[in-house]
């Protein structure tokens, strides 16, 4: 198939792009959000490839997969006239947890004829899709391979945007962790947090040294508090990272009691790195359990065999 699909979060898109098809990226020349293209810190396979906006016209588009409400507009229009889930099968990939009055929160796809795919049974629980078809299809990741070494005695931490989304990430926790432990944390717009005692910060680090950095660090920590579940955390695991996270949203699902540590207390967060941190034979053994759990529960196939049942379900129509 040739599926239509905006660039908008790399690392999903990542594993998405490996399947068996062709992946149409609208590209715009100032590469802004509706245009990035191929992504340029990641590595994708050449069936990924970019078409300039005002080229999509002459495009056979089988499938659209639509991520922001403004996609419909933007795809009619680029598509000549074609709407999606009228004229072309779309589906609606539902990235995020819901804001507002949650758990009253109406998705913006409620209602309409393109069924929406959440990526956690949590994400599909909360939100109110008012009776449009919903599924889950939860994350899967190229495996970058088992990395942990652990010999930097610091906390990993990865983090996009932590000064804008503030608590929704956990970004309040940061100064107690960094003073308490030492952390590193990776991510962009990261240089914005301020100059916490104990915090370093790393930006603009390909996928591949971003893996590298981080499992070189003893412990991953995943501080968001309503979030999604984080493609990091899924990825720091397959490196055979030990964890330490906050039992909020599908976390406790995603990572084992025996892969480290799981709570609601902002109490035990410190504490609990500390432990794997002094005992570097325990915090080993707590990645390599980890990281056996990611790999089956997150594998690439899995995900790409679940994926080739939704669009080849929407492109028959049956969908509507």
């Amino acid at each position: 198939m040739r599926i239509l699909i905006w660039h908008v979060h790399g690392s999903w898109t990542t594993a998405f792009v490996h399947g068996r098809h062709d992946y149409l990226l609208p590209v715009t020349p100032d590469r802004g959000p509706d245009g990035l293209g191929r992504a340029r810190t990641w590595e994708w396979p050449s069936s990924a490839r970019e078409v300039a906006a005002d080229a999509l016209v002459e495009e056979e588009v089988d499938v659209v997969v639509l991520q922001r409400p403004h996609e419909v507009d933007l795809a009619e229009r680029w598509l000549g006239g074609r709407r999606p889930g009228r004229d072309i099968p779309a589906v609606y990939l539902e990235h995020n947890t819901p804001a507002g009055s949650v758990p009253d929160t109406r998705h913006p796809m409620a209602g309409g004829d393109i069924p929406i795919v959440h990526v956690t049974g949590f994400n599909d629980l909360v939100w109110d899709c008012s009776g449009t078809p919903t599924t889950v299809i939860e994350h899967g990741i190229v495996d970058p391979g088992r990395r942990y070494t652990g010999d930097i005695e610091r906390a990993g931490v990865v983090v996009n945007d932590p000064v804008r989304r503030g608590r929704s990430v956990g970004a309040d926790l940061l100064p107690a962790l960094a003073e308490g432990v030492g952390a590193d944390v990776f991510g962009m717009r990261v240089e914005q947090l301020p100059a916490y005692q104990g915090l370093r910060t790393y930006e603009n680090l390909s996928q591949e040294d971003l893996h590298d950095h981080l499992a070189r660090r003893r412990v991953y920590v995943h501080l968001n508090r309503w979030t999604s579940l984080g493609l990091s955390l899924i990825e720091a695991m397959h490196l055979g990272m030990p964890v330490v996270a906050l039992a909020t949203t599908e976390t406790p699902l995603a990572v084992p009691h025996e892969a480290g540590y799981v709570t609601t207390r902002r109490d035990e967060i410190v504490p609990a790195v500390r432990h794997l941190m002094k005992d570097p034979d325990v915090a080993e053994e707590a990645g390599l359990i980890g990281r056996r759990h990611a790999r089956r529960r997150y594998g690439l196939d899995r995900f790409l065999d679940e994926w080739d049942d939704v669009l080849r379900w929407v492109a028959s129509g049956s969908a509507g």
